[in-house]
């Protein structure tokens, strides 16, 4: 288990270049934004406009904050993203169209190589104790609002808003969260 404090995270531009991303975890380590394996990172948009095209990956997308967004996604009917949507997934290497409906968001989006991986993104609300099990994966706890402490695997901890837990080879274990926040857990498998 890794913690990934906020202040870690690595900005950079957007693939289209037309806005700023924050990448949380990507696989490889030294991967750029053209041969990771996997990626989790957040964005915020200001503006309508294309998504970047990333050939062979599949992503899901939360909005974490803001007024939410319409998603057309080539060959799908329009989806409206709010902060209250559960995740939605689509490939990430056909055009797709974002609309903000009121002002700026900032949107969680967990991506990954179609040829040999696969992933789910949940939200999950702490409001006291909880037990969140993990399957056999590449797990990524994050905490976007509020704050937590966490106990699993013999190992304990503490994340603030922002920050994030990396569990490698998360064997079937469960993760023991104690807090007020509001969460998502990424987990990334062979496939």
């Amino acid at each position: 288990m890794r913690i990934l404090r906020a202040g870690d995270h690595k900005r950079m531009p957007w693939k289209n270049g037309k806005g700023e991303t924050v990448e949380i975890a990507v696989f490889p380590a030294d991967a750029s934004i053209n041969d990771f394996d996997w990626r989790i990172s957040m964005a915020a948009v200001a503006e309508d406009g294309p998504f970047s095209i990333f050939p062979g990956i599949d992503r899901t997308l939360a909005i974490l904050n803001g007024n939410g967004m319409v998603l057309d996604v080539a060959g799908s009917t329009p989806v409206l993203l709010t902060t209250a949507s559960d995740p939605l997934a689509f490939p990430a290497d056909i055009p797709v169209a974002a609309r903000l409906q009121d002002g700026a968001i900032t949107d969680l989006n967990v991506m990954t190589r179609r040829d040999g991986l696969a992933h789910t993104l949940i939200r999950i609300d702490v409001a006291g104790s909880k037990t969140v099990p993990l399957r056999p994966s590449t797990c990524l706890f994050f905490c976007h609002r509020g704050a937590l402490s966490f106990r699993g695997d013999g190992e304990t901890g503490a994340l603030a808003a922002g920050d994030a837990l990396l569990i490698e080879d998360a064997a079937a274990t469960v993760l023991e969260i104690d807090g007020e926040a509001k969460c998502y857990l990424a987990s990334i498998t062979t496939g």
